[in-house]
């Protein structure tokens, strides 16, 4: 994926983990973005560790993957606020 996919992505998976974990948190459309991509690497690096993939494009395995990693870094970043 190129980088304008990442951010795209980002951008849809960020939007989608803040509707799924609703809350107060601080910083804006770019915070939102960073969230989604990183959470694609997490994702990505833990669907590979347990064989159940990894993040290769705009598909709907690549996109839960990248999801469910951007949530992981909303409740690690929560409970560091803390």
């Amino acid at each position: 994926m190129g980088i304008l996919s990442w951010i795209i992505m980002g951008l849809i998976v960020g939007l989608v983990a803040k509707l799924i974990m609703p809350g107060r948190d601080p910083g804006g459309m770019i915070i939102t973005i960073l969230i989604g991509i990183a959470g694609a690497f997490v994702g990505g690096f833990i669907g590979s560790f347990l064989g159940l993939g990894s993040v290769t494009g705009f598909n709907i395995g690549s996109f839960l993957l990248a999801l469910g990693g951007a949530i992981i870094l909303l409740i690690l970043y929560r409970l560091m606020k803390r």
